[in-house]
């Protein structure tokens, strides 16, 4: 579990990032699940857009996401959603 002052620098870190995956109408399968969580082990942090037309509500997406991945909401602001998973080999954020 993330404290606040990490969270803090986790969005801080994300906001220069740009997003790398859509979800849309279909909403969230296992393949993207299964993608999204390689990213994160190579990445650690990282942005999932939700479109327009995406059925799902942003928050419902975002604990799928994180559920299937083994991730945390670090933020879900518009219709972005920030994801963090320390990454066991190529560990590259330092949390506070």
């Amino acid at each position: 579990m993330l404290t606040g002052k990490q969270k803090r620098y986790l969005r801080s870190k994300a906001h220069h990032e740009k997003p790398i995956f859509q979800v849309g109408k279909t909403g969230v399968n296992n393949n993207m699940t299964e993608q999204i969580a390689d990213a994160l082990e190579k990445r650690e942090l990282l942005k999932v857009s939700l479109l327009q037309n995406s059925l799902e509500d942003k928050n419902t997406v975002a604990e799928k996401l994180a559920s299937g991945t083994g991730a945390e909401i670090v933020q879900v602001i518009g219709n972005t959603i920030v994801l963090y998973k320390e990454s066991q080999e190529n560990k590259q954020i330092q949390l506070p």
